[in-house]
């Protein structure tokens, strides 16, 4: 059965927004981005769906998220009809990558996984097999606030080395040499990083306390007890993260 590892459903289970953003944070995007009523937009990685849902709610824009996540994907369609706005937003449980809209699209997003097409160069290819003519691409991803002085720093960040990603001028440097400008961008604060970080605690011991024989509970007591420290001490203080909206040149 197609999913994302059963311990990303089991500590982001109470979250709305997967990644380091809050509400606020997307509805400053929004308006930013100027949408209109009736923009399309693709969302590849849509998680539990907070942005299209919102956005249709508030601009009126119609669109489609694809993830993996079953749980999340369930979330999502549950949110729409929530907001109201089910008949304007379609929710698909699969896989992103590779994924081209059957129609092109006004905004192409991929808002934290670009893992799904081998990083962000890849992404940024496969999004704009979705994108109109005039379209804009977002892309949410990492950069480091400061640079990591040690290798053992950037793994504390739960990233493989401090060559996974560049301090922020040179990350939008990087969009230039592949032929696009940045023409928007909105970054999370550390606020934003408690919310998506600190948030899981609460929601794995709550998962504990339910689930007493689960086969997992060992490696999810290990994250409860390891992550507040490992955030406060390491991603909290050396990890941004940001969406970029870019356009061809």
């Amino acid at each position: 059965m197609l999913d994302i590892p059963r311990i990303f459903n089991i500590t982001e289970s109470a979250h709305r927004i997967h990644n380091p953003f809050t509400p606020d944070k997307f509805a400053t995007l929004g308006a930013a981005l100027h949408l209109v009523p009736g923009a399309r937009v693709l969302d590849l990685g849509s998680g539990s769906g907070e942005m299209l849902c919102t956005w249709a709610r508030d601009h009126g824009i119609v669109g489609t998220g694809v993830d993996m996540s079953r749980l999340f994907t369930g979330q999502a369609q549950r949110r729409a009809e929530e907001l109201g706005v089910a008949s304007q937003v379609e929710f698909i449980h699969g896989d992103a990558a590779g994924y081209i809209s059957d129609e092109k699209v006004d905004v192409a997003a991929c808002v934290g996984a670009t893992w799904i097409a081998g990083g962000v160069a890849g992404t940024i290819a496969l999004l704009a097999r979705s994108l109109r003519a005039g379209g804009i691409i977002l892309i949410g991803e990492p950069y480091w606030r400061q640079l990591p002085p040690t290798e053992d720093i950037a793994k504390g960040c739960l990233a493989s080395s401090i060559s996974d990603f560049c301090v922020l001028p040179e990350f939008i440097a990087s969009f230039g040499r592949l032929g696009y400008d940045v023409v928007e961008m909105v970054l999370a604060n550390q606020d934003g990083w408690d919310r998506y970080e600190a948030a899981k605690w609460l929601t794995m011991r709550r998962w504990l306390e339910a689930n007493p024989d689960d086969e997992l509970v060992n490696e999810v007591r290990a994250q409860l007890m390891a992550e507040p420290e490992r955030y406060a001490t390491y991603t909290r203080e050396y990890l941004g993260w940001g969406v970029f909206a870019l356009m061809p040149r």
